[in-house]
């Protein structure tokens, strides 16, 4: 499912500002830093920035080259295996379902049985990388679960598809729930300089509901 959102700009930020949207893994161990997902640079005040959120997540292995195999769409509950191709390179396989039609939980895993060999795990949402287990080692898996909630916060130096720093992480970012939202704007307030400066504040207004 996809969902609309338009980044708003009321702040009395001039577009310096880099506006940063990531989520956070669910999993309490999970132990991977997060994915910087969409970077916002240069939206002036009262500048819009359209863009789209998917809950349909894809599965893509990696290597260090910059490499990637063809994504697969991932459902909750879904479980993948690492084989090796005949070429000797990883590929992905999809693994059937449960003969008994049990439930497979909400997460999405990865498991690598290749004999040698670690690899990335990436996962995609609306074409972009949301995160990333690195070097995925043979009896080791990737274990991702997702829920309908983006973290937006004002950071620097930050680049798309690269993982955050724990500064970024630490600092004062604002959970966005979505779920059962079909469109929603992200408005931005605050922020200015001297004594009449303010924190920078994110909410959702003119929201659409399913």
């Amino acid at each position: 499912m996809n969902i609309h959102l338009r980044f708003v700009n009321r702040s009395n930020d001039r577009g310096n500002s880099e506006v940063v949207l990531f989520q956070r893994n669910v999993i309490p161990d999970f132990d991977e830093l997060a994915i910087a997902w969409k970077v916002i640079r240069f939206c002036g005040r009262d500048g819009l920035h359209p863009f789209v959120y998917s809950s349909e997540i894809e599965i893509a292995l990696g290597d260090e080259h910059g490499n990637y195999s063809p994504r697969m769409s991932a459902q909750h509950g879904e479980r993948f295996v690492i084989g090796t191709h005949p070429t000797g390179r990883a590929r992905l396989v999809a693994e059937p379902a449960p003969a008994n039609g049990a439930d497979g939980g909400p997460d999405i895993q990865v498991v690598n049985r290749m004999p040698r060999g670690a690899v990335n795990v990436n996962a995609f949402s609306a074409g972009k990388l949301i995160a990333a287990k690195w070097a995925v080692a043979p009896a080791q898996k990737a274990v991702f679960r997702f829920t309908p909630v983006l973290w937006i916060g004002v950071a620097s130096q930050i680049e798309e598809g690269r993982a955050l720093s724990s500064a970024v992480l630490s600092s004062d970012n604002t959970m966005l729930p979505l779920a059962g939202i079909a469109a929603a704007d992200i408005v931005m307030t605050g922020g200015g300089s001297g004594a009449d400066a303010q924190p920078f504040a994110f909410a959702l207004e003119n929201v659409m509901h399913l």
